[in-house]
Order: C-alpha cells, then sequence, then structure tokens
C-alpha cells in the first residue's frame, strides 16, 4: 500500500473519499515567516521543480508564492512518492537558491499544512482565497499582478467511492 493510502486508513472518515488521484492543498512556511519567497530566482526554481515533480509521480496544480509562505494543489497517486518526502525535496530544492541569494539557513518550518480536497467546488473555493493573499496583503491591487503565482498542470480532481472502500 502506498504511503498516503496508509495514511487514509488510519482515518476512518475520510474512508468514502478514496480515490486513486488525491488532490492535497499544502501550504509551508519560510522558519520565523522572514520574507524571502517572492523573487524571481525562486519562482523559477519552483517551477523548474514542478515541471520535474512527475518524476516522483505528483503533479503541481495552481500555486501561489507569498514572501514567507507557500501555497500549491499536488495531486499524487498509486506509484507517487509520499507528502512528506516530496515536500522535503521541494523545500531542498528552494533552499539551495536561497543559500545563493544570502539567506541564511535554516529556511523553512519543519512541519507543513495539507487538507484532502474532497471536491470541485472545495478546490475552487480554496483557490479563490489562495489567489487573492497578494492582494488582501496590500502587495498587489488585483490578483492578475502578481508575479509569483500561476499553474503548471492542470489537475483533475475525481472524489467519487472507489470499488475498495
Amino acid at each position: 500500500m502506498c504511503p498516503w493510502a496508509m495514511r487514509m486508513a488510519k482515518l476512518p472518515k475520510l474512508q468514502w473519499l478514496f480515490t486513486d488521484t488525491p488532490v492535497f492543498f499544502i501550504t509551508t512556511c519560510t522558519l520565523y515567516r522572514r520574507p524571502m519567497l517572492n523573487r524571481p530566482t525562486v519562482h523559477e526554481s519552483f517551477k523548474a521543480f514542478a515541471l520535474r515533480s512527475p518524476e516522483y509521480r505528483v503533479l503541481v496544480g495552481r500555486y501561489v508564492l507569498m514572501p514567507d509562505h507557500l501555497h500549491l494543489f499536488a495531486q499524487f497517486g498509486r506509484e507517487s512518492v509520499s507528502i512528506g518526502i516530496w515536500m522535503k525535496s521541494l523545500k531542498n530544492a528552494l533552499s539551495k537558491v536561497l543559500k545563493t541569494a544570502t539567506f541564511k539557513p535554516p529556511h523553512w518550518e519543519k512541519e507543513y499544512f495539507d487538507h484532502l480536497i474532497r471536491s470541485r467546488e472545495s478546490y475552487n473555493q480554496k483557490w479563490l482565497y489562495v489567489r487573492e493573499n497578494p492582494v488582501r496583503a496590500g502587495l498587489v491591487r488585483t490578483a492578475d499582478e502578481w508575479p509569483y503565482s500561476g499553474e503548471i498542470h492542470e489537475l483533475s480532481i475525481d472524489c467519487r467511492k472507489s470499488a475498495r472502500s
């Protein structure tokens, strides 16, 4: 059984949500909320990592890089690495860029937040909220002005019951 399936098996309330390709909403923060992610080099490194993520059987959908945290949607499958391993790889990739930008490590909080997306409606609601973060923070007037957001892959939101549940 793959790591996310084992994790879901431990959560009886979620058994009915089982899907072969769950989508997670993930948030991670810089250590002490240091503002260092809103720069072109970090954004390019993030996009490069996300484009390589299918090698780990992970697809990165929409995302927003804020100065001190990152929101993203990622889809995992049967052959995917665990969320924990994938997040560690992502943080390591971005830390390499941060070191060259003279930010002293450590760069990240150890933990991250992940939430299983249960419906297309939930996905859309969370995206609309996250997309407006730069506006609420006073960084731009409209979300379209924020240069550190986008979509790498279009994710398939499938929350049907599985025959195995």
